[in-house]
């Protein structure tokens, strides 16, 4: 017989789904058996599958210890890179800067090496994920990425923080800004452009009108420019609505494409140049809570950067903290 307690991350979990992952070995049909046999109680008491389990619930399973033999398959993410930026942890939050290039979550054709799986393979081997432990939630990224594109993403270690991130950038309470280099230079220095998108999913690729319609949804970016050089300007750029591919998009609309965009830009021209990857980052993260955010309230006010943007440094020579 093993005893288990249902953790704060097992609060509403069935119990038939909690028995699954704390007893691997176990076929489901023996599962539902010992259920019924009460070989499986919850407080003492026989229970049902669907039972919703609550924290402290002291949940008894007299079972075979050969069902409980975790599964020996290697766990994915144990195969990722250990190279991981983390710009700002604690005991909710990772905030880590994802290389251009690498992707934020799997995808057909890269399901190991990516910005999630570099992060749990961080936390495993610090001990403080672990998929075999019962109730152990499952690091998660609060935000993503394209590929692409480099910069600050938002990790919850637990699943409190995560609903707590989600909802915040959900209702605009957490502002990211990014960093840009575009071909051409604005007219106006400062401006919020407005338009309407529609996304192709077959193509992967949106299309911007200035006209409403059923299908598209409004986009609003704001910019201001840093520096110009070789006709080439740097800007900081700070979405007003996050859509897919909106900042990329947004400025190819208005002649001023991203440097290196091989979806909108000019990529022939720009590999002579040795930009392959959008000149796009997500350089700053600020927390500016207007709502109880719970245990996350001690962030309320703070700021994260990445100062080290090299195609910021490299084509116009701005050092980054202090724009």
């Amino acid at each position: 017989m093993k005893s288990f307690t249902a953790l704060k991350d097992d609060n509403g979990k069935r119990l038939d789904k909690y028995m699954a992952k704390v007893c691997p070995g176990l076929p489901a049909t023996l599962l539902y058996k010992y259920l019924r046999l009460k070989r499986i109680k919850v407080n003492g008491a026989k229970a049902k599958g669907d039972m919703r389990l609550v924290e402290g619930d002291i949940i008894d399973a007299y079972i075979n210890d050969e069902f409980f033999v975790p599964d020996k398959t290697k766990y994915d993410f144990l195969s990722a890179s250990d190279r991981l930026n983390i710009v700002y942890e604690d005991e909710n939050i990772i905030i880590a800067d994802k290389p251009q290039g690498l992707l934020s979550h799997p995808d057909d054709k890269e399901f190991c090496d990516t910005l999630i799986g570099r992060i749990k393979k961080y936390l495993y081997k610090k001990g403080e994920y672990s998929p075999e432990k019962s109730g152990s939630f499952t690091p998660a990224l609060a935000n993503r990425i394209d590929r692409n594109t480099g910069g600050l993403v938002l990790a919850a270690k637990t699943a409190a923080a995560l609903k707590i991130l989600c909802e915040k950038i959900k209702d605009r309470q957490i502002e990211k800004r990014y960093l840009a280099v575009v071909h051409g230079v604005p007219k106006e220095k400062s401006a919020v452009l407005q338009a309407y998108l529609e996304k192709n999913e077959a193509k992967n690729k949106v299309y911007l009108s200035d006209k409403k319609t059923e299908n598209n949804r409004t986009i609003k970016t704001k910019y201001r420019v840093i520096s110009e050089k070789n006709g080439l300007s740097l800007l900081e750029i700070e979405l007003l609505t996050g859509r897919t591919h909106q900042i990329r998009a947004h400025m190819a609309s208005i002649g001023l494409p991203l440097l290196g965009d091989g979806k909108y830009g000019r990529l022939a021209e720009d590999k002579k140049l040795g930009y392959n990857k959008q000149a796009l980052y997500s350089y700053k993260v600020t927390f500016n809570f207007t709502t109880d955010a719970g245990i996350l309230n001690y962030l309320n006010g703070k700021s994260f950067t990445e100062d080290r943007v090299y195609f910021a440094e490299q084509l116009f020579g701005v050092i980054i903290e202090k724009i």
